[in-house]
C-alpha cells in the first residue's frame, strides 16, 4: 500500500503545525525523497480545480436571475460582454478583455441620457475564474450593502451590470458609461493551487477608460476561507469613504483598514524548536 501521512515510513515535518492556519502546502512531510501519496494525489486535484476554474464559463442567467431574487430588484442585472469574443481569445488577448464589445457599449450609452449621476457602480466580472464569482458575488454584496446602509452617508448606486471575458480595466469604462463617480470591480482572480474561488475587489474613483493600475485599489482572496465577507465589506467601506472625501483612489490613497490591528504579540520564540 503506498504511503500516506499516517504510515510509519513517512517523515513529519516541524512546520505542520502551521496548516492549521493556512491552506498554503507547508510541512506535507516526506516518503523516501517524495511526497506522501495522499499529499501528491490533493496536489493534482488543485492542480485540476484551478485549471477548472479559468476554463468554466460564468452562468450569467442563473446569476442575474439569483441576485434580483435576493435583493429584490426592480431589474435583473444588465449583461454585457467585452470585445473577446470566447474564452480562447480572451486568455491569448488580454487586451481585449479591457473594453466592452460595440452592442455592451451602445447598450449602456442608449440608457445615459436618462442616468442620473451616482456615487457607485458595481460590476460582476468573470476574470479568470467564474467559480469565484457564482459563489461569492452574493454573500459579498449582501455584506457590501448592509455596510453601506449603516453609514451615515447615503450612497446613491447605479443598476449592477455583469461583463463577461472581461478583465479589471473593463469596469473603467461601465463606470464611465453609468455616470458614476466610483467603480467596484468584483471580479474571479487567477486560481491557486489551494484558491480556484478567489474574489478580487478593485475600487477606483472617477473611472474612464484608460487608467493605468495605479489609479485603483484591491482587496485580495474573499472567500470563506480567506478574507471574510464582513471584513472586506467593512475594507472597502473605509476605502470609499476615504475616496469620495479626497477625490482619488490608487497609490495615494493608503488602506487604513488595518491601523489598529496588533502585528506583534512580543514573542521571540521559534515554533520549530520542541517545547
Amino acid at each position: 500500500m503506498p504511503p500516506d501521512e499516517t504510515s510509519p515510513i513517512v517523515v513529519e515535518n516541524p512546520w505542520e503545525r502551521l496548516r492549521a492556519f493556512t491552506d498554503a502546502r507547508i510541512g506535507l512531510g516526506r516518503a523516501g525523497v517524495s511526497l506522501p501519496t495522499r499529499k501528491l494525489l490533493e496536489f493534482q486535484l488543485a492542480h485540476a480545480q484551478a485549471q477548472d476554474a479559468v476554463h468554466c464559463l460564468l452562468d450569467v442567467d442563473g446569476l442575474a436571475c439569483e441576485l434580483q431574487e435576493a435583493f429584490e430588484l426592480a431589474q435583473a442585472p444588465q449583461r454585457l460582454h467585452s470585445q473577446a469574443q470566447d474564452r480562447a481569445m480572451y486568455l491569448q488577448r488580454p487586451d481585449y478583455g479591457r473594453r466592452l464589445n460595440e452592442a455592451s457599449r451602445e447598450q449602456l450609452q442608449t440608457a445615459a441620457p436618462s442616468t442620473p449621476r451616482v456615487d457607485l457602480a458595481v460590476v460582476l466580472v468573470d476574470g479568470l475564474s467564474a467559480l469565484a464569482v457564482q459563489q461569492n458575488a452574493k454573500p459579498f454584496l449582501k455584506a457590501l450593502y448592509r455596510q453601506l446602509e449603516q453609514d451615515s452617508n447615503a450612497w446613491e448606486m447605479a443598476p449592477l451590470t455583469i461583463v463577461e471575458q472581461g478583465r479589471v480595466a473593463i469596469g473603467d469604462e461601465v463606470g464611465a458609461l453609468l455616470n458614476a463617480d466610483a467603480v467596484l470591480v468584483m471580479i474571479g482572480e487567477r486560481p491557486g493551487l489551494s484558491s480556484p474561488d478567489s474574489l478580487g475587489l478593485y475600487m477606483t474613483w472617477a473611472p474612464a477608460p484608460g487608467l493605468k493600475d495605479d489609479r485603483r485599489n484591491c482587496i485580495s482572496n474573499v472567500r470563506p476561507a480567506g478574507l471574510a465577507m464582513e471584513e472586506a465589506a467593512r475594507r472597502l467601506l473605509l476605502l470609499l469613504k476615504e475616496a469620495r472625501e479626497r477625490q482619488l483612489s490608487g497609490v495615494k490613497l493608503k488602506d487604513r483598514s488595518e491601523d489598529n490591528v496588533l502585528e506583534s504579540t512580543g514573542s521571540t520564540r521559534n515554533f520549530l524548536v520542541a517545547d
